[in-house]
């Protein structure tokens, strides 16, 4: 392969790279990742749910207002700002659904579907 090409090869890679950082900030991927691994378990009935305008693979990415339960009985409110869901789940994210969830334990505002698991 000539120097050319390998560096054109390099070029396509990286940007494919951070095309996929993108991706999974802007459709909250990453933040659930973060939280799967360190966050505490809970469960969080749907208040509010909206459309951010994102999709990723014809999938929504979606904000609610939640009310969260922690382990110990104690709820509060807290705010997704973006939830990637498949599309055959819509109806499982509907205001009244509890859903689980993750905090984070330094920042409980933090919080992130435990829905899936991303790889």
């Amino acid at each position: 392969m000539a120097w050319r090409d390998r560096a054109a090869a390099l070029s396509i890679l990286a940007s494919l790279l951070a095309g996929c950082a993108m991706i999974d900030r802007m459709s909250g991927v990453a933040e659930a990742k973060r939280l799967q691994t360190s966050g505490v378990v809970a469960s969080a009935r749907i208040v509010e749910i909206w459309d951010t305008g994102i999709t990723v693979n014809q999938d929504p990415v979606i904000g609610m207002k939640v009310e969260v339960t922690r382990a110990d009985g104690s709820t509060y409110s807290a705010t997704i700002l973006k939830s990637l869901i498949s599309r055959l789940d819509i109806p499982r994210f509907q205001p009244g659904s509890v859903v689980d969830v993750r905090i984070d334990p330094q920042d409980p505002a933090k919080v992130a579907l435990d829905a899936y698991t991303y790889h």
